[in-house]
């Protein structure tokens, strides 16, 4: 009987230390779970070093800020194509290397509007390094495509997601190096519908110098979760806000600022969200950004297609490079729009 007791006693003693480590780990775990998913807006890179061994390698080891300035070369140049065409506005189109579809649907569609009343549009794409295994066949079909198109800009940095700001900057300094005969520049993604009449309509009675516009972000919050795409830890940014900029899907520039940003991109600290990095040039300056005649004239989500409101937008982006040829086609089509 007192055996039994003693094994009673025991069993009631382990079963309360197992009670109490539950309730601990019950505890700790949410907090935890807060600090992490919740709480990721305050966090910072010490605390990330403490706990790295829980965040996963991608976040823990990214790279925020890019290596700028730097001497880029062009491997593949059109250095008389503004001076020969006489632009009044250049569409600088950044595209992988690999993405041959893109420049293909947009060379069959707003890409050919190059004459808009007597206002030449001219389009370029602007390439870097590829990076994929098959990197040398695909830099030799992209010498044979600018040799039959002659619309490719390539330089000498890897092209990838976090190169963007390069890639901007590189593009900055060729319309600055090579077209400053031209009035304007428009950067537009490779995934969006454009409407290029429009573009050039607004650009007749746009501001000649210092002028920036598109769909411009006033109050945007900078991302302190690691696990946001847009993340930036404070010794890159401190502010908890980013300045006006102008979304990258596609701004507009009179081109008296591109050697205006050239110059102030050697100052201001970069970082890898180029469209931001552009703000904090803008700021730098001491220039303000434009807000579009119309909000409705840049659309930052795909519209859904009705001939009416296409035909009164300037960019959207769109769900697929069908749908975007397919909108194009269909507004080309005689009748009336509305």
């Amino acid at each position: 009987m007192v055996q039994r007791c003693k094994q009673r006693r025991l069993w009631k003693s382990n079963g309360g230390c197992r009670s109490l480590r539950s309730c601990i780990i019950f505890i700790i775990l949410p907090i935890l779970f807060l600090c992490y998913y919740i709480l990721g807006n305050e966090i910072s890179e010490t605390w990330m070093s403490t706990v790295g061994l829980f965040l996963p390698e991608t976040f823990t080891n990214k790279s925020y800020y890019v290596a700028y300035p730097h001497k880029y070369n062009f491997i593949i140049n059109e250095p008389e194509k503004c001076q020969k065409e006489n632009a009044f506005v250049v569409l600088m189109i950044p595209v992988a290397p690999s993405n041959t579809a893109a420049r293909e649907a947009i060379r069959s569609t707003w890409g050919t509007e190059k004459l808009v009343g007597d206002k030449i549009v001219i389009v370029l794409f602007l390439l870097g390094l590829p990076i994929s295994q098959d990197s040398g066949k695909l830099q030799e079909d992209l010498l044979q495509e600018s040799e039959k198109y002659h619309d490719l800009l390539q330089s000498d940095f890897w092209d990838s997601y976090n190169n963007l700001t390069i890639k901007t900057i590189v593009m900055l300094e060729w319309l600055s190096t090579y077209c400053q005969n031209a009035s304007y520049a428009m950067k537009v993604d490779s995934d969006v519908f454009l409407n290029v009449k429009n573009l050039v309509n607004m650009l007749l009675s746009a501001p000649k110098q210092n002028y920036m516009t598109g769909h411009v972000y006033r109050t945007a919050l900078v991302r302190r979760n690691p696990r946001s795409k847009w993340y930036l830890p404070k010794k890159v940014y401190s502010s908890f806000l980013f300045p006006p900029y102008a979304l990258g899907f596609g701004y507009v520039f009179s081109l008296d600022l591109t050697g205006k940003l050239v110059e102030a991109a050697q100052l201001v600290k970069p970082v890898y969200i180029e469209d931001v990095f552009l703000g904090l040039c803008m700021k730098h300056l001491g220039i303000a950004l434009t807000d579009p005649p119309e909000q409705s004239l840049f659309n930052v989500f795909p519209v859904k297609y009705n001939r009416c409101l296409y035909s009164k937008l300037i960019v959207t982006t769109t769900q697929s490079l069908k749908d975007q040829v397919e909108f194009w086609r269909d507004l080309q089509t005689p009748g009336p729009y509305c």
